[in-house]
């Protein structure tokens, strides 16, 4: 018989409001991983009220001391990386080697956000007026709702709860509903570190109910979502006036010059286009190739792609592993079936093998022009389009034509070529000489047009999940009155 698990509110592991639950399989096998509450919108207002009264202890310790029990989330981690990494792969399926990548990245995060506890810089500066000093603060939001996808079910929730609450917030997770055990064991962590009650609550449960009404709840100062581009502009509608933060999604290009190292691209190309099956907002599912070179490597990459093993990600000789759930292998078998029917030209793959899974060949299409579906649309499978093109002028306004810009790639040998790139790509991120996928975490990750609004990591998280306060002292012992008594 299946586990039954709980949500986390006010320190406490609870049932739902409503005692209904959920069953999650693993995309692999096919097996129940466990039942799971099916929070609702009284879940919701429970967390955001213990929350909302946590807030006060919570912004009031200093931020060093907050950074302390970062730090303990952060060791515990370490202990727990490849309990933790074999969940994620039981899970979403990503390959146990991806899977550890995934863990380390919510440690290096909270390391880092742990020692901005005695940073959160804000800024002094001069003031027009004589005996006067000026400066901005850094202060928090209050309670904040963080909603996140299952792709990465361990980096991304620490993407967004470290930092907030290094910032003093107070936090309600609503994760997603295919990733549930890897947000409670995420949270066992937290707990176990020693964090007071109330400052994190864990509502597991759908997005349309329990996530949307933590969207729209006015208790609610800070929203920060991570997923579909048409789910964002339903939370855009909804939050009221709060500060929201979106990171939704990428048709990233890989443009790949005639100058170009080709078995390094190659390497780039299927880890960017295949890794994580295609499941990776940052995935490169457009390749566009120069002209002179398109034959040479489209041969090459048809080779290489026959060698890739799909299987069970637990498996150490497996390097592509299942799609989340039926509606993804639905969803990738359709795009195939769009492709064929704009002419483009299958090389390998686009068919669901006859293995049980969710599994879906990595597959290949060459012949691509810039208005098919295939190029334009965000697949989150893996397939893969090769688009021609004649120079780098014509490679960048290629790679600029779709309504995404999260990440970017050029594989060259010209540094001219490279730092042109670097300048008329529309996009959050640019690489050059390697995949879009893969981030530092002390550096800034977003997009730029409907790939979102927010910009995580680094410092930017901090202003992600704080507000500047902006602070005069006059000491002049006198009424002073800018823009007018000044002598």
């Amino acid at each position: 018989m299946a586990q039954t698990y709980k949500m986390y509110i006010n320190g406490e592991w609870i049932d739902s409001d409503s005692g209904e639950t959920f069953t999650r399989l693993n995309p692999a096998t096919l097996e129940t991983i466990g039942e799971f509450q099916k929070g609702d919108e009284k879940d919701i207002d429970k967390a955001v009220d213990v929350a909302e009264d946590a807030f006060e202890i919570w912004s009031e310790m200093p931020a060093p001391k907050r950074g302390e029990i970062l730090f303990k989330i952060a060791q515990l981690l370490q202990k727990n990386k490849e309990e933790l990494a074999k969940i994620v792969t039981i899970e979403m399926g990503k390959v146990l080697m991806e899977a550890r990548g995934d863990v380390q990245e919510a440690i290096d995060m909270t390391f880092l956000m742990a020692g901005e506890g005695r940073r959160l810089f804000g800024k002094t500066t001069t003031s027009e007026l004589k005996d006067k000093f000026a400066m901005a603060t850094r202060r928090p939001l209050g309670v904040v709702g963080l909603i996140t996808p299952w792709n990465f079910p361990i980096a991304i929730p620490s993407w967004k709860i470290m930092p907030a609450l290094i910032c003093g917030n107070t936090v309600v997770f609503k994760p997603s509903s295919n990733t549930p055990l890897c947000a409670i064991k995420f949270v066992e962590i937290l707990e176990k570190a020693g964090i007071p009650k109330g400052v994190i609550n864990l509502v597991t449960g759908p997005g349309s109910t329990a996530g949307m009404h933590l969207v729209g709840h006015k208790k609610v100062r800070g929203i920060s979502f991570t997923g579909h581009r048409d789910t964002g502009a339903e939370i855009l509608r909804i939050a009221g006036i709060k500060k929201v933060g979106l990171e939704l999604g990428g048709k990233n290009p890989i443009i790949i010059m005639d100058d170009a190292d080709l078995n390094l691209a190659l390497d780039g190309v299927i880890w960017g286009g295949y890794g994580t099956t295609g499941q990776r907002c940052t995935a490169a599912s457009r390749v566009i190739i120069h002209e002179k070179i398109k034959n040479k490597f489209e041969k090459m990459l048809v080779e290489r792609i026959k060698k890739l093993k799909l299987g069970n990600g637990l498996y150490a000789k497996t390097d592509i592993g299942p799609l989340v759930n039926q509606a993804a292998q639905d969803k990738s078998k359709s795009y195939v079936d769009i492709g064929l029917k704009e002419s483009a030209k299958l090389l390998i793959g686009g068919h669901i093998p006859k293995i049980k899974g969710y599994f879906f060949e990595p597959t290949l299409f060459s012949n691509c022009s810039i208005d098919m579906r295939i190029a334009q649309e965000e697949i989150f499978g893996p397939v893969v389009s090769l688009i021609t093109t004649k120079n780098l002028n014509e490679a960048i306004e290629i790679a600029n034509s779709v309504e995404y810009g999260l990440s970017s790639a050029i594989y060259t040998n010209n540094i001219r070529n490279a730092f042109k790139a670097i300048e008329k790509l529309e996009a959050g991120i640019t690489y050059v000489n390697a995949s879009t996928v893969g981030a530092e975490v002390h550096l800034p990750f977003g997009g730029v047009k409907y790939s979102g609004t927010a910009r995580e990591g680094g410092w930017a998280a901090i202003e992600e999940f704080s507000e500047l306060k902006t602070v005069y002292f006059d000491y002049s012992g006198k009424l002073q009155k800018a823009q007018i008594d000044i002598d």
